[in-house]
């Protein structure tokens, strides 16, 4: 099938220009004015924003976590995500502690395989690196194409890796041409804060927030850059939310070390007030927590300064009665907040319609930087000749109401509960195929495609 989108204000992260775009297949074929063209279908866009489709490096989908899974599947999930713009996730598979790799593979695959509306991909968790690990690293990058692999500085005796195994890690990634993605916090001093509190009898959900204080962030993102400017291996911090913690990689290129930094939407709009309602409060524990007016500030300006590149959710949803599990102890609740519908559209209305971001770098780090970092780029990221065809069009001045009643995540409560935005998506393409519109999604799970990534370069 052939279509033509006319007239559309086309918003890449360089560019800004109006004109049409004609698509053949699942590709971008030409762009252009006035295109002399015939079209199966034809999408008037004018007055419309026309954004490359998003990407949200940062998911997780029918997860287990805590004696339980997240909400959200691989279908609900990745059609949410379509809903709220997002047409390509990537999410992580968790290695479990004795087991390869290729058997952690092949545990998500028999939940994603056939299940997914938009496209996805998967980061690899190393949670335990030993001689037959190693030996399984070339594999996944070059048979498998999953070139990125999480590490944990948190969670002993379950996720956490040490110093040593880090380093190790480090240099057979670098090898193969991948990237090490890093969950950093001080899990040895989260683990003694955590037991301090409920030997006091601390039990809210307040104190999963100050069992977490900034210093345990800024330490670990400190110590991760260091060990990766040691091996050369490039870095990336997952869900960066603080002062400390940037200012921690602003240091790393005093002697011109890149560390590539991620944030996740709801540090950039929600603060730790939220923890003080008593147990709703429960609806706000991830981890990291969410932290003060000032991180919000930090962060903004991270954007604007490139100190940051990435905005993504860590969308990790549980339902109500999941995050009771935690009503008698704050250590006990699921961590995880349902994110992946509203990225798009509360990073445009709080950065670009408030004059926080321009129009480029709401591209930039919602769908762009994302693709380069990860090994995508240009086949996803940006609208261009020969790209796949994932494209947004968004009204840019429609008003909208966040709720749970209207949202499509599989979560009986919204973190953003009555928030008023400028913006919305109207029609959302994956590869040529009209995934949303009027408020539809046309698409059946299994149309998402697995993406296979390009080894990476550490730059962008």
């Amino acid at each position: 099938m052939s279509l033509l989108i006319k007239q559309g204000r086309i918003i890449t992260a360089t560019d800004d220009y109006v004109a049409d775009i004609f698509i053949e297949g699942e590709k971008i074929v030409a762009i252009g004015n006035n295109l002399s063209v015939t079209a199966g279908k034809v999408l008037d866009a004018s007055g419309l924003l026309v954004f490359p489709g998003g990407i949200d490096p940062h998911v997780h989908l029918d997860m287990p976590f805590m004696g339980t899974f997240s909400s959200d599947n691989y279908e609900t999930g990745t059609r949410a995500a379509l809903f709220g713009g997002t047409t390509m996730v990537i999410d992580f598979i968790l290695q479990k502690q004795g087991n390869s790799l290729h058997t952690a593979l092949q545990e998500w695959q028999s939940r994603s395989n056939g299940n997914c509306v938009g496209d996805y991909s998967f980061h690899m968790a190393v949670t335990d690196f030993n001689e037959h690990t190693k030996e399984e690293i070339k594999a996944m990058i070059e048979e498998e194409g999953i070139v990125s692999f999480k590490t944990f500085m948190a969670y002993k005796g379950a996720l956490m890796i040490d110093d040593r195994q880090m380093v190790g890690l480090m240099q057979e990634v670098k090898k193969h041409g991948g990237l090490i993605n890093v969950h950093a916090t001080n899990g040895d001093m989260i683990d003694y804060l955590v037991a301090r509190y409920k030997a006091e009898g601390k039990l809210s959900p307040l104190y999963h927030y100050l069992s977490q204080p900034e210093v345990t962030e800024a330490e670990a993102s400190s110590r991760f850059a260091d060990l990766a400017n040691y091996t050369g291996c490039p870095g990336y911090i997952v869900h960066l939310t603080c002062e400390g913690a940037l200012n921690a990689v602003r240091n790393a290129t005093r002697r011109n070390q890149k560390v590539f930094v991620e944030t996740c939407i709801q540090y950039l709009v929600l603060d730790a007030s939220l923890y003080e309602k008593d147990f709703e409060g429960a609806k706000w524990v991830m981890s990291p927590p969410l932290r003060e007016k000032k991180d919000q500030e930090t962060l903004w300006a991270g954007i604007n300064q490139g100190l940051v590149q990435v905005v993504a959710t860590d969308h990790c949803p549980f339902k109500w009665e999941q995050k009771l599990m935690g009503k008698n102890d704050f250590s006990k609740i699921p961590n995880g907040h349902p994110a992946i519908e509203h990225r798009m559209e509360l990073l445009y209305s709080e950065g670009v319609h408030k004059g926080r971001i321009t129009l480029n770098k709401y591209v930039e780090v919602a769908c762009t930087n994302a693709a380069k970092i990860f090994g995508m780029f240009p086949q996803k990221g940006t609208i261009a000749i020969g790209s796949d065809a994932d494209i947004v069009l968004f009204d840019p001045n429609e008003k909208q109401t966040i709720s749970a009643a209207t949202h499509h995540m599989n979560v009986d409560y919204s973190g953003y509960e009555g928030w008023q935005l400028t913006g919305k998506i109207k029609t959302v393409l994956l590869r040529g195929q009209i995934a949303i519109e009027n408020e539809q999604c046309l698409l059946p799970k299994g149309s998402g495609k697995f993406i296979k990534r390009k080894k990476v370069q550490g730059k962008i």
